[in-house]
């Protein structure tokens, strides 16, 4: 009887050990599902950042409206028959 108690005891430590400090073992796991975490995030920021990309692609195909206002936000462009008027504001210590 008491063999077989001491077998228990030594395969329960064992097994703990296992559990706790070998590969695979709670420790990684735990680490793993942070990984997983992060990557989820990551991944969702991504899709974020694709949806607005693929709204303004659809958005650019769909009219010149986008068009226009990326030329002229972008690149100063203006159309034809309008006046470009520069506001430059004075520095501080000419004032």
């Amino acid at each position: 009887m008491k063999i077989i108690a001491f077998v228990l005891l030594v395969l329960l430590i064992w097994l703990q050990y296992k559990i706790w400090l070998q590969d695979g073992g709670i420790p990684e796991v735990v680490q793993l599902q942070q990984e997983v975490e992060d990557v989820q995030l990551e991944v969702e920021k991504l899709r974020e950042r694709n949806a607005s990309l693929d709204a303004e692609v659809k958005d650019l195909k769909k009219g010149l409206d986008a068009i226009e206002e990326r030329a002229r936000s972008e690149m100063g462009m203006i159309k034809e028959g309008e006046v470009y008027y520069q506001v430059i504001e004075p520095k501080q210590d000419e004032k």
